[in-house]
């Protein structure tokens, strides 16, 4: 039987404070990997996900930066490095949050968080991160992208450019290394069922669901499930891609 098996591995998980990111973590810890858990400001969340990893009997430390500055990435490694040793895998789920409007009404400073929180935050990850991964020839790097990128719908330009700008980065980083042992991939996910849903209970939006062929939104787990996947040794073979969780609604052509 197939089993996800992270064990004896060391993952970052940005953004570990927030809604997927604390799925995300717990599932890895579940399979079996410490979890460096990084937070920006959020340390009360991250603390309780740092605590989730240690049920499973795993490491957990948590750590902040502030993942669009390429000095406090460099320092979150030396620190992760310090305590827990050298990273085997990274999640990079962080993003700013802001308020979706139209183009003309989006501010432009929205456009530039947007960029700098999807698309530089993986560069200055694989700056810190990389070479020790180089050095071991392995390595498992899943970025969170969207269904967004993908659909181009009104009233999210910057976070749709942002995202898209992610996808050519993680393209062009999956060519770069791949022979050194390293994949990178890309989960997107479409709109996802958190936590949050199920305390307010809002998990139903009709109008939404009736765009996706398999009639319902997904759920957080099922976001971290595939990123477990990525990250394991069952998709040894898989890098460069852009792998939508969105029941259907995203098909990528060939």
């Amino acid at each position: 039987m197939l089993q996800i098996d992270l064990s004896g591995k060391l993952a970052l998980v940005t953004g570990a404070s927030g809604e997927l990111g604390r799925v995300i973590a717990r599932t890895l810890a579940e399979c079996g990997t410490d979890v460096a858990v990084h937070y920006c400001g959020s340390r009360e969340k991250a603390e309780q996900t740092a605590e989730t990893v240690r049920s499973f009997g795993r490491r957990a430390l948590v750590v902040q930066a502030d993942v669009t500055d390429s000095d406090s990435v460099q320092a979150m490694q030396r620190i992760v490095k310090e305590e827990l040793g050298s990273v085997n895998l990274i999640v990079a789920n962080a993003v700013i949050q802001y308020p979706w409007t139209s183009i003309l009404a989006q501010p432009l400073a929205d456009f530039e968080s947007q960029f700098a929180s999807c698309a530089m935050q993986t560069v200055h990850l694989a700056k810190a991160f990389l070479p020790d991964m180089i050095a071991q020839h392995y390595g498992r790097y899943v970025a969170i992208n969207t269904e967004c990128a993908a659909m181009a719908e009104p009233g999210v330009g910057a976070y749709t450019a942002g995202k898209r700008a992610l996808d050519g980065v993680v393209r062009c980083l999956a060519k770069e290394v791949g022979k050194d042992g390293i994949t990178v991939n890309q989960v997107a996910p479409g709109w996802t069922i958190s936590e949050r849903d199920r305390t307010n209970h809002t998990e139903q939006a009709p109008e939404y669901e009736a765009t996706v062929p398999l009639g319902r939104r997904g759920t957080d787990q099922e976001i971290a499930n595939m990123t477990a996947f990525l990250l394991s040794d069952l998709a040894s073979f898989t890098t460069g891609a852009y792998i939508p969780v969105s029941g259907g609604r995203v098909m990528p052509a060939i």
